[in-house]
């Protein structure tokens, strides 16, 4: 995708801001018992797990798997 986007100057809109739900980076690297799926993901989000693992010595996988987790525990308690 190196079609870059073109912003314009129109009003947003009704906008409102939510709480910061999703855990830092930091934070998605922790062991739990695990379920294999398969699943196809973008290539530019694979890269930044790449890169954001890289940086903080942990395995990119769990840091997805951790993310997913945190986010399915937030909706639960709806």
């Amino acid at each position: 995708m190196k079609k870059k986007i073109k912003y314009g100057h129109e009003p947003l809109g009704s906008v409102r801001v939510i709480k910061d739900f999703l855990p830092s980076p930091d934070e998605l690297s922790f062991k739990e018992e695990g379920v294999k799926v398969t699943m196809t993901l973008s290539k530019s989000s694979i890269e930044f797990f790449k890169r954001t693992a890289r940086k903080r010595h942990a395995p990119y996988q769990k840091m997805i798997r951790t993310l997913l987790d945190s986010y399915s525990s937030y909706y639960r308690s709806f």
